[in-house]
């Protein structure tokens, strides 16, 4: 079954007509986006566009054998003249079945939003599904009998439809996922592709032809990755975003409870809501036990509040108990740490912060702290495969 992609962006395209964003600016070339279509062995077209006739000549394809067009979402705006060749656009209800003359049996996919998503079976059996903007799938069963060969959705607006079909088994090692309806709110040329390729995901350029059920390397999601950077700098957003297609994930809060502190509690809670639900936390410092056991991905959220906790259980604070045994005990307790992380088969982030770039602290204890963070970043960084600095919100690959 042979898919091409007329379009990848948004209803709206990319750059959106009138928008003046730094994005819509860079959207230029290859990064320009109309809004998503796709166009199935030249027999099925998902999503009429504007000009859909001109982007299927440039990509050497002709709607002149369309049989079928199916729309996945409400179209506003004003209404887009159907070209002549084409059959009337429609849409589908939920679970009803079409066969085509083709040969392709499509199947309306329930959703979560406003739309359909269409399940899209060739006549030797390759499956493709395609979801529309901003919508995941309702009602999905437990368990599918396998895994689709790909799947085409919005996986930067909706990052836990990629989780649910994951946990359904309907996305597996050997899918591939592709991203599209992409807006501004994505970020542009290779920022976007790393923050795709996290998710086990890619974008393609419109025109772009692929064969569904064709082997494709699967881009490589990193086991071990080390996000660092200062004060509000984004960082454990930045760590959240590389685990939010997992279907589940064990956050470590290793801060524990301020009982009194209400600024605290508040920086809590507001990284709980920005959680998935689905996500599992514990608020541990044991965090050995944790790598070395087997479970889903763990999220490290952070070794700078790792380091304090073990500074307060050998009185690094104090110089003469530093000096008298407190300095050995926390060097064994860090390269424990290490070694757990080199050792771990979990895929795990942690986010950490960067403290020794600014100015310099007023007490020794502070700079002791200064110091063994440091020692403590250089030593994980080295056993990650991706090392990432966040400064501005703005994500520098360091390493991988």
């Amino acid at each position: 079954m042979e898919l091409t992609l007329l379009g990848t962006g948004a209803p709206d395209g990319l750059p959106r007509p009138s928008c003046p964003c730094a994005v819509c600016a860079s959207a230029r070339g290859p990064w320009a986006r109309a809004a998503t279509a796709l166009l199935v062995d030249d027999a099925l077209l998902l999503d009429l566009t504007p000009g859909a006739m001109f982007a299927a000549a440039r990509a050497g394809h002709s709607l002149g054998a369309v049989r079928q067009v199916l729309l996945t979402h409400p179209h506003d705006g004003p209404a887009v003249e159907l070209p002549a060749p084409l059959p009337p656009a429609a849409r589908v209800p939920d679970g009803q079945v079409l066969t085509l003359i083709s040969g392709h049996r499509v199947r309306a996919v329930a959703m979560d939003a406003p739309g359909t998503g269409y399940e899209v079976t060739s006549p030797e059996g390759e499956r493709l599904l395609y979801l529309p903007p901003g919508a995941a799938p309702a009602g999905l069963p437990e368990r599918m009998e396998r895994p689709y060969e790909m799947v085409v959705l919005d996986v930067v607006g909706r990052p836990d439809a990629v989780a649910r079909l994951r946990a359904a088994d309907a996305v597996g090692p050997t899918t591939e996922v592709i991203a599209v309806h992409l807006d501004h709110d994505a970020p542009p040329g290779p920022a976007l592709e790393r923050r795709l390729a996290a998710a086990g995901a890619r974008a393609v350029p419109d025109g772009t032809t692929l064969v569904v059920g064709e082997y494709h390397a699967v881009p490589d999601v990193p086991r071990r990755v080390l996000v660092t950077g200062g004060a509000r700098s984004g960082k454990s957003l930045e760590a959240e975003r590389r685990l939010e297609t997992f279907p589940e994930v064990v956050y470590v809060a290793t801060g524990g409870r301020r009982d009194g502190d209400p600024e605290w509690a508040a920086r809590i809670g507001l990284h709980r809501e920005r959680r998935p639900g689905a996500w599992r936390t514990e608020e541990t410092c044991e965090l050995t036990e944790l790598l070395g056991a087997d479970g889903p991905p763990l999220l490290i959220d952070c070794l700078s509040l790792w380091l304090t906790d073990a500074m307060d259980r050998v009185g690094a604070w104090e110089d003469e108990r530093w000096h008298g045994g407190g300095e050995a005990a926390l060097r064994e307790r860090v390269a424990e740490l290490v070694a757990a992380v080199r050792g771990t088969w979990r895929q795990v982030v942690l986010v950490t912060n960067e403290v020794g770039s600014g100015v310099v602290p007023a007490t020794a204890a502070g700079r002791r702290f200064r110091d063994e963070l440091g020692r403590l970043n250089a030593a994980v960084a080295a056993e990650c495969e991706q090392v990432l600095l966040v400064v501005a919100g703005q994500v520098l690959v360091l390493r991988g």
